[in-house]
């Protein structure tokens, strides 16, 4: 449990890995919606992957995971990551 001290507790609306990849996909519809490009869209979910990496705990062992593997990624892999997440979602 200290470890849940440092970190938020997951999203409640996260709560599978179905749910997850639909708010992804969900939040890249609007971003397209407002103009945003691809690039653009992908820069941001590297921010928001930095920021959940560090303040969120996963909800989930496919979170876990990703975190597990975002920790571990330097930047142009952190990047690639979300490039490719990106694309499974889209």
């Amino acid at each position: 449990m200290p470890d849940r001290l440092k970190c938020l507790d997951a999203m409640d609306f996260v709560k599978d890995w179905g749910t997850w990849r639909s708010t992804l996909k969900d939040g890249i519809q609007k971003g397209k919606s407002m103009g945003m490009s691809d690039e653009t869209i992908q820069k941001l979910a590297v921010k928001v992957g930095d920021f959940l990496t560090a303040k969120v705990c996963p909800g989930n062992p496919e979170e876990a995971l990703l975190k597990e593997l975002w920790e571990a990624g330097t930047a142009d892999e952190r990047k690639a990551m979300a490039a490719m997440i990106f694309k499974a979602v889209k």
